[in-house]
C-alpha cells in the first residue's frame, strides 16, 4: 500500500508540529513555506511582510516555557520561564533539527491554489499548485493541512474613526509596530488593551511624551508571575482547579478577582470590568 502523501501548509509552530506527527504516523509529508525560514509569527523582521504575520522587537511569550513547548521536547532548563521571540525560534530550530523537519520542507515556496481533484469522490486526493522562482507545479496529495495561524491580517476598522482622514498624525496597527525609538517625545493613543495593547502601551510609555491607553470596557489584568514566583499558568491552572470552575464558577471567580485586586485595585483605575473573571466579556 503507497504511503499517504500530506501537503502542509507553513512551517510555524504548528507547521512543525504537523510534519513530526505525520513522520510519527508513517506518512510523507511536503510543507510548503512562503518565507526563507520556518518560525511563521515568532520570526520577527523588522519590515512587516504582506500575507504573513508580523511581531514588535520586544515581544515576550505570553506562555511559560513549560506548557507552551512540544510534548515530545521538553525546552532546555536554562531558558527563562517565558520567552522573548528569539529564544522561541531558537526553540523552533532546535526542535527542527532533532527530528529531521527541514528535509520536508520547501522554502520561498508559495501555495496558489488547493483544490478538490477530478476523482476526488474517489480518491478523496486533492490538486496543490505552488510556485517557486517564477515556475509553478501541480501535485496531487492525500491530504492538506493548513497550519498558517489567524494573526496574518491586520484589523484596521478606519469607518469607525471618523476624521482620520484630515488627521495629521501618524496612524498603524500594531503589526506595523516595531520599536518605540521612532515615538520619542510624541503624545499617543494606544487602542485596546489586549495582549499587545497592553504590550505596547508599557513600552512606549518610556520615550513617548504621553501615552494613553484607550478600551472599550474594562479588563482583569493578570500578571505572568503568581504566589512564590512560579508562572501563573503552571500556578493555576491544573485538573482540580479546572473542576472546581466547573462545579462552584462563582466560588473560583470571586477568588481570583480577590487576588489580581490585591496587586492593584481594578476600580481606582477604571479598569473594573462587567464581566467575571474567567468569562468573556460581551
Amino acid at each position: 500500500m503507497p504511503m499517504n502523501t500530506v501537503a502542509v501548509i507553513g512551517a510555524g509552530a504548528s507547521g512543525l508540529a504537523a510534519i513530526k506527527c505525520c513522520l510519527d504516523e508513517g506518512l510523507k509529508p511536503t510543507c510548503f513555506e512562503k518565507s526563507e525560514d520556518i518560525g511563521g509569527l515568532w520570526r520577527y523582521k523588522f519590515n512587516s511582510e504582506d500575507d504573513r504575520a508580523s511581531i514588535y522587537k520586544s515581544v515576550i511569550i505570553n506562555t511559560s516555557k513549560e506548557m507552551m513547548c512540544y510534548s515530545d521536547y521538553p525546552i532546555p532548563e536554562h531558558f527563562p520561564n517565558y520567552m522573548h521571540n528569539s529564544k522561541i525560534m531558537e526553540y523552533f530550530q532546535m526542535y527542527a533539527e532533532k527530528f529531521n523537519l527541514l528535509n520536508h520542507i520547501q522554502f520561498k515556496t508559495t501555495v496558489c491554489s488547493i483544490k478538490r481533484s477530478p476523482n476526488f469522490s474517489t480518491s478523496g486526493q486533492w490538486t496543490v499548485t505552488t510556485e517557486k522562482d517564477g515556475e509553478q507545479e501541480v501535485t496531487l496529495f492525500d491530504a492538506v493541512m493548513i497550519c498558517t495561524g489567524h494573526h496574518t491580517f491586520p484589523n484596521l476598522p478606519l469607518s469607525s474613526f471618523p476624521g482620520t482622514e484630515h488627521f495629521k498624525g501618524q496612524y498603524l496597527h500594531s503589526r506595523d509596530y516595531k520599536l518605540p525609538d521612532t515615538f520619542k517625545d510624541k503624545r499617543i493613543v494606544v487602542i485596546g488593551i489586549g495582549n499587545s495593547g497592553g504590550d505596547i502601551a508599557v513600552e512606549l510609555s518610556r520615550t513617548a511624551q504621553q501615552v494613553f491607553l484607550s478600551t472599550r470596557r474594562g479588563a482583569w489584568i493578570v500578571n505572568r508571575v503568581s504566589t512564590n514566583g512560579y508562572p501563573v499558568d503552571i500556578a493555576k491552572l491544573s485538573r482540580f482547579g479546572s473542576l472546581i470552575q466547573k462545579t462552584f464558577p462563582n466560588l473560583l471567580n470571586c477568588m481570583a478577582e480577590k487576588e489580581v485586586n490585591q496587586r492593584f485595585n481594578h476600580g481606582n483605575y477604571g479598569l473594573l470590568p462587567r464581566h467575571r473573571f474567567g468569562t468573556t466579556a460581551r
